[in-house]
């Protein structure tokens, strides 16, 4: 087997002799054709620091090719993509390109694979085959750039018809903005974990929940969430954002054209940094699509809630000509980004009320280590719903269920695991450190498994806030109860707050891979490891080390 040659004095990759690696749980063939075979399709960027108006005054942000977001690349699946990046700003840049099965080095994370970043001044060419289909994005991999304005859409047509032809097709894309940079963000939550948080509980909430509940009951629950120093209303670590579908905020209104009776296809990427969406059209159903870039059974819902870094198709037919209002709800309920649907352009539909905000339980809290710190606690007055899946949604709608995603096709690799990798989600909301497996990012502590392997990884989130975990470099199958040939194809998959969820990878591409939370400062603060995928015929690797105990793990830690 040839091995890919990165090219440090050049800057590109010499992709005329791509491994060839067959992803057979996918259904996906990294075997690269001859350039005689495959049709080139070439893309150019240039990426610059500008000052731009969105919403208030101007604000120094990053551009791609003048624009935020970036252009949409577009490709069809079996071309070479060639895309040449110029770096016009006065700091290193990258671009990843998210959810996309590349060699490793053409991955876009500067550090792992011997990728590099573009410099200042230079010009980089990513050179992969198109190996797959679908909806995926593209954004820096360098510090905070992605909050700052560098990501943009990728759309990729399938060798054979679409399963669900649409009459339009519009890509949906959201973004939560902020006229601060991303390094005054992470330094506000470096210097204290509630710098955001301006929706606390008072005395008027207090007596509330004594009337709901009672007097005793009411004081035990406000006493256990102070001695834990918690925050019950704490459902994103940053408020006060602008949220953008397509760059528009919403009085610019983004508007999608369609005539009556049409299949309009909708492409949405949750491209927030640290914003989760509940997303509906009020007035129309959606038809689901695809998750992720790939197919599956569709399935008809009036909403659902949408992880940072997630995509989804949906396929919506209006019955009325009227304007119909996309609605992408954040989940702290602290705003909308909105866009519109209508026959012609200057129409705008109804703008809906904020739904009630969700309240935190100790359903959400890591109850085994509540436990260790205090085993005297009285747990037998204690909410145990979960306050994170509340959606106030109005009573009979129809809301998406990761159980309920079921794959198009077959896979093709239906071996059973041959063992189980944990990866433990923690932290120490004090310090506003982020971990997996008790550690904050290290190179030299990674998960290491073998080329073709396949194994079973369990997320356990021992924190009160949602993570949504991506994987580079391959999908992984959601174990959410279906037939495991039929398993959904993900890759990034939310694990809710002090909940347990499964995938099952088959380890085949070869590489170093990045493995984090897709929120922007978890990630940059810790919440990351490698997952390296040894070379064919390799020896077999060992076990994970066991991870040391969590940062300050007894004690009040107030983790979310």
């Amino acid at each position: 087997m040839k091995i890919p040659i990165f090219n440090l004095r050049r800057r590109e990759f010499l992709s005329s002799s791509v491994a060839c690696l067959t992803l057979g749980a996918v259904g996906i063939n990294l075997a690269k054709p001859s350039s005689a075979q495959a049709k080139v399709r070439e893309h150019s960027l240039t990426i610059a620091k500008e000052n731009v108006r969105i919403i208030g005054g101007e604000a120094p942000k990053i551009t791609i090719n003048g624009t935020i977001p970036g252009p949409v690349l577009r490709f069809a699946e079996g071309e070479d993509a060639v895309v040449h990046v110029t770096n016009n700003m006065n700091e290193d840049t990258s671009v990843h390109w998210h959810g996309l099965v590349v060699p490793g080095p053409m991955d876009g994370a500067p550090g792992f694979n011997g990728a590099v970043p573009i410099k200042p001044g230079e010009t980089f060419t990513y050179r992969f085959p198109i190996v797959q289909s679908g909806t995926y994005w593209y954004h820096s991999h360098s510090g905070g750039q992605e909050q700052d304005g560098h990501y943009g859409a990728i759309i990729i047509s399938p060798k054979s018809p679409e399963p669900q032809p649409a009459d339009r097709d519009y890509v949906v894309m959201l973004s939560d903005y902020s006229r601060e940079t991303w390094a005054q963000i992470l330094g506000h939550l470096k210097m204290d974990s509630d710098y955001y948080q301006y929706r606390r509980r008072t005395l008027g909430d207090l007596a509330d929940d004594i009337n709901e509940q009672g007097l005793t009951p009411a004081l035990r629950n406000a006493r256990q969430w102070g001695q834990m120093r918690m925050l019950e209303t704490d459902l994103s670590d940053v408020s006060g954002y602008t949220f953008l579908t397509n760059g528009k905020s919403p009085a610019q209104n983004w508007t999608g054209l369609f005539n009556l009776g049409e299949r309009v296809k909708l492409r949405i990427i949750n491209a927030g940094t640290m914003t989760m969406f509940d997303v509906r059209i009020p007035g129309l159903k959606m038809l689901v699509v695809a998750a992720d870039g790939q197919d599956i059974v569709p399935i008809e819902v009036d909403e659902f809630r949408m992880g940072t870094a997630e995509t989804y198709d949906v396929i919506v037919t209006p019955t009325e000509n009227k304007a119909y209002t996309f609605v992408a709800e954040s989940l702290d309920r602290e705003g909308f980004a909105l866009g519109t649907l209508a026959p012609r352009e200057g129409m705008k539909g109804e703008i809906p009320s904020h739904r009630p905000r969700a309240r935190l339980t100790m359903a959400d809290m890591n109850m085994e280590q509540m436990m260790k710190d205090d085993p005297n606690m009285d747990m037998s007055n204690m909410d145990m719903n979960s306050g994170w899946s509340v959606m106030n949604a109005p009573e009979g709608t129809k809301v998406l269920n990761y159980d309920e995603l079921v794959s198009l096709r077959p896979h093709t690799d239906l071996r059973e695991p041959s063992r189980e990798i944990t990866v433990r989600l923690g932290g120490n909301m004090q310090r506003y450190i982020w971990t997996m497996n008790g550690r904050t990012f290290n190179p030299m502590h990674g998960i290491d498994v073998g080329f073709n392997e396949r194994v079973r990884i369990i997320y356990i989130n021992e924190t009160m806030m949602a993570h949504p975990i991506h994987l580079h470099g391959m999908f992984v199958q959601l174990d959410n109860g279906q037939d495991i040939a039929r398993m959904p194809n993900k890759h990034t998959v939310i694990v809710p707050p002090g909940q347990t969820a499964s995938v099952i990878l088959t380890a085949d591409n070869t590489g170093a891979w990045p493995f984090h939370c897709h929120l922007l400062y978890h990630m940059a603060v810790g919440m990351m490891t490698t997952l390296n995928v040894s070379e064919p015929q390799a020896m077999p690797v060992s076990q994970p080390n066991t991870p040391p105990e969590a940062p300050n793990s007894k004690g009040h830690n107030h983790v979310h």
